[in-house]
């Protein structure tokens, strides 16, 4: 499930999972507004799934269902599902009583058969995983050969000292985000940061090969007025490192 914007970060320790069932509704609400998420995350990776008309897609982690919307009206045959109940109650909403969607969880063997899918989503998914290993080797697992992967995480950039005081780039750990809506609800979102080395190390390790690394832009059609002050001015020739995004090949 993606995140929305913070309003403050700072190193967790080994904080509590977040727990998204206590703010599903304000979570989703944000979720499709907000610059990071409606206007620079899901285009980005709309654009990078391509033409989906036909192909079988898990949407993991798929929160209150924008992506698995978005895909499915695009064609795709779309799976989805999140270890929230609260969020996929919202999701069963969106999408109609018939959806396929699922209760489960990433740290552990998903209810899908082997090579059941042609493409895998994990939109700001694997960011609140210490350990890629076991995850990684079950998306592998669901997909089939040649199938994709199309991943989008925290930039590792945001672990860099300037940004984050006191943080070390090269490290694995956990930080949390605290984040106020515009009604005043607040709630806290918790994430694991790694080096981009170890990303890649984990993606390589799990049997996927790399096809592309993208920073991209924000949407055309961002209003102006949810643009960083440096960006309003020329919004087509700026950006803003937020997320990164992967499209890995299985092998």
């Amino acid at each position: 499930m993606p995140p929305v914007t913070g309003s403050s970060a700072k190193p967790a320790g080994q904080a509590a999972a977040t727990d998204y069932d206590s703010f599903a509704g304000a979570y989703s609400d944000l979720n499709e507004v907000s610059l990071l998420n409606a206007y620079y995350e899901r285009p980005a990776t709309l654009a990078l799934a391509g033409d989906v008309a036909g192909r079988r897609i898990l949407d993991a982690g798929c929160g209150s269902g924008p992506l698995s919307a978005a895909l499915r009206d695009r064609g795709a045959v779309v799976t989805g599902f999140d270890s929230s109940a609260g969020m996929l109650e919202l999701a069963r909403r969106r999408l109609g009583g018939d959806a396929d969607l699922h209760l489960a969880d990433l740290d552990r063997p998903l209810p899908f058969p082997d090579g059941a899918f042609d493409d895998v989503v994990a939109s700001l998914v694997l960011h609140y995983l210490e350990d890629w290993a076991a995850p990684l080797a079950e998306l592998r697992r669901v997909l089939r050969p040649g199938g994709r992967l199309i991943a989008s995480v925290d930039h590792p950039l945001q672990g860099h000292p300037l940004v984050r005081p006191g943080s070390d780039y090269w490290a694995t750990y956990q930080y949390s985000v605290e984040t106020t809506t515009s009604t005043g609800q607040s709630f806290v979102l918790t994430y694991w940061h790694r080096p981009l080395p170890a990303m890649i190390s984990a993606f390589t390790t799990a049997g996927f090969r790399i096809a592309a690394i993208d920073e991209p832009l924000p949407a055309p059609d961002t209003p102006r007025e949810l643009l960083p002050g440096f960006l309003p001015d020329n919004p087509s020739g700026s950006a803003f490192l937020c997320f990164l995004f992967f499209v890995l090949q299985a092998g």
